[in-house]
């Protein structure tokens, strides 16, 4: 018996709209990633683009657990010497609320380049209210 690999244009795709709203935040970014791979679906490859197209909305009501908001720190590197930036949880919150989302849910798929396809399938609305009726995007619940 051969094993079934769907072709790229069998894969039928839908948009979907999760609620952040009083969620965590490691709860969603899982569930997130998990959609945008397509391991929701039975037709699912580790190869391939399955998943669907995701728009989390109320991200700015999204919970954090713990202390990770005063102790959890981001760190980047320009590449030069002495070029290490930080930055806490809290001040990146206040900054933009979407972009510690963002980090969870990039961390969370694969690193090559259909992890870097993947993460231009969702995206990171901070009220209610998206632009993104046109593609009429069916509720989630998780």
């Amino acid at each position: 018996m051969k094993t079934y690999i769907p072709k790229q244009g069998e894969v039928t795709r839908k948009w979907l709209v999760m609620d952040a709203e009083g969620k965590s935040m490691g709860r969603i970014a899982a569930e997130v990633a998990k959609v945008l791979r397509g391991k929701h679906k039975p037709e699912f490859t580790p190869f391939l683009e399955c998943g669907d197209y995701v728009l989390v909305v109320n991200v700015d009501k999204m919970v954090v657990t713990g202390t990770k908001m005063t102790d959890k720190v981001y760190y980047r590197h320009s590449g030069y010497k002495g070029g290490l930036k930080q930055t806490r949880m809290s001040d990146l919150m206040l900054k933009d609320p979407t972009s510690t989302l963002d980090i969870a849910i990039r961390g969370m798929l694969p690193h090559n380049s259909l992890g870097r396809s993947l993460a231009t399938h969702f995206r990171l609305c901070v009220g209610a209210d998206h632009p993104h009726t046109a593609q009429n995007p069916e509720p989630y619940e998780f």
